[in-house]
This record gives structure tokens, C-alpha cells and sequence, in this order.
């Protein structure tokens, strides 16, 4: 296994040019000899799919990922009826993209009962694996840190993601390796070993201490504590060579120049990834 990681599986998620819109972005990568990118679906909604999916096509990209699918628990049956039917359509709009992984940001409890709001994300998922299995999109469950299962997710280990993907036993449902997310667990290369086969998707940023802002606290990767490279090889290791990831939420570098961005980006990549 390199040492260095190949510059061809370089992607860029578009939340870290949250001021460009998807054919801006769509053009720095090309620009930028960027091969890769990871579509969100407030991008693509700005523009419609047929106009995302021809820009695509017009700047020669592929797509690692569409974000995101989820938010499964709710406080009824109705509104959780609807996030199913809003999971599949996401399921159409990455498959019209191209997009063979749907990323889940599995969803926060409508109240205190975490256990319940976690058996809604396995109802939900396994009430979109066949959809996915027509369309061929497969769904990857991302767990979040724990400082986000009050508003982004019950689903905040690694090892728990695992179990809910062996529970569900669909080869189209795997997990996401986020490193922004699971870096502090004690039990992360286990949880890495044990995710063979089933890694989806793999996001890399930094955590710069002291973190301001819950939401957009990342940072590029080198300017913080996370021992980036460790966690790369280990998810390569287990089987996983598909496209890297940048996703970083951050006001000071949504504020920068976009091109600036990207150039930071493929910097702090080559180095620290």
C-alpha cells in the first residue's frame, strides 16, 4: 500500500464551496484538474437535476456521492412516511447523476427516546434497500459525532453503524468513515476492521482546537488534531479504494475565493492525507 494517497481520488465535496453553486464548483474542479465531486441536494434542486446532470456531464466529473438521504425518526407516522418518500426520490436524483452512493444522515429523536428514534433509522432504511437495489444506488449510513445526536443523528459510532448495516443484511447498504466524526473512539480500528466490504464513502478535514461552531468547526486537513493518514490506511487496508472526500463546513473558508479553496484543498491532501 503507497504511503501517499493518489491525487485521482481527490473529491470535492461541495459543502466546502458552500458560496458556489454546482456549475461553479463543477468548473474549478475541472479547472483544478479535480476528478471527482460530491454533490449536495440543495445544489442540484437550485438548478434542476436535468440541468445539474448536463453540467456533469459538459465538465466530465464523477460523482462520489449525492448528500444527503436520512432524517428518518419523527414524532408520526405521516412525517415519517414522507421522509421515506423523500429518501427515494433522492435515490432517483442520484442515480439521474450518476451518484452510485446515497449518503445517510441518519436523523435526531423528535423527543428523548433515542432507542425508538433508532429503530425508525432501520425501519427507513429497510423500507428504501429494494428502491435502491432497482435504481443501483447504494445507501451509506454516516455516523456523526455525538455532539450532533441532539440534532443530526441518533447514529454516532462507527461500531453502531456496523450493526445496523449487518442487521438490515442488504449488500446495497453500507457505512461512511468520516473522520471529522469517529477520530476520538477508542475502538475506531476495530470498528474500521469489522466494516471490511461495506465502506462506502471515506471524508476527511481536521479538528483545530479550540472548535467555535458545533456546525461549521472543520478545518483543512494539517490544522488539527486528527491523525488523518492513520485512519486513510486503515480504510484501505479494509478494501476501500474509491474517491477521498474533502468536506469541510467552515464561514472562513466558505468566505474565501473559491479557486483559493480548492488550492488549499489539493495542498493540505497531498500532505496530510
Amino acid at each position: 500500500m503507497n504511503e501517499k494517497v493518489a491525487d485521482h481520488r481527490l473529491s470535492l465535496n461541495q459543502i466546502t464551496t458552500e458560496n458556489w453553486n454546482l456549475k461553479e464548483a463543477a468548473a474549478g474542479c475541472a479547472e483544478q484538474g479535480i476528478e471527482w465531486i460530491g454533490i449536495w441536494r440543495h445544489k442540484v434542486h437550485e438548478i434542476g437535476l436535468k440541468e445539474a446532470k448536463q453540467t456533469i456531464k459538459n465538465y466530465n466529473l464523477k460523482v462520489s456521492s449525492l448528500c444527503r438521504g436520512g432524517m428518518f425518526p419523527a414524532a408520526t407516522d405521516l412525517i415519517r412516511q414522507e421522509r421515506i418518500d423523500d429518501n427515494k426520490r433522492a435515490i432517483e436524483e442520484a442515480a439521474e447523476l450518476g451518484a452510485e452512493v446515497l449518503v445517510l444522515v441518519c436523523g435526531p429523536s423528535p423527543d428523548k427516546d433515542l432507542q425508538t428514534s433508532r429503530r425508525w433509522v432501520q425501519e427507513g432504511i429497510e423500507a428504501i434497500v429494494p428502491f435502491a437495489e432497482d435504481q443501483g444506488v447504494k445507501l451509506g449510513i454516516e455516523p456523526l459525532h455525538p455532539m450532533y445526536a441532539a440534532d443530526r443523528s441518533v447514529i454516532v459510532t462507527l461500531g453502531e453503524a456496523n450493526e445496523m448495516q449487518r442487521a438490515i443484511a442488504s449488500k446495497q447498504v453500507g457505512v461512511i468513515v468520516d473522520v471529522f466524526h469517529v477520530w476520538w473512539d477508542p475502538l475506531l480500528y476495530k470498528h474500521i476492521e469489522d466494516a471490511r466490504g461495506s465502506i462506502l464513502g471515506f471524508h476527511v478535514s481536521d479538528w483545530k482546537v479550540p472548535i467555535h461552531d458545533l456546525f461549521k468547526a472543520r478545518s483543512f486537513m494539517g490544522e488539527g488534531i486528527i491523525d488523518i493518514p492513520r485512519i486513510r490506511k486503515a480504510v484501505d487496508h479494509q478494501g476501500y479504494d474509491g474517491p477521498i472526500e474533502v468536506e469541510i463546513m467552515n464561514q472562513s473558508i466558505w468566505d474565501l475565493p473559491g479557486e483559493e479553496t480548492l488550492q488549499k484543498m489539493k495542498a493540505s491532501y497531498r500532505s496530510h492525507v
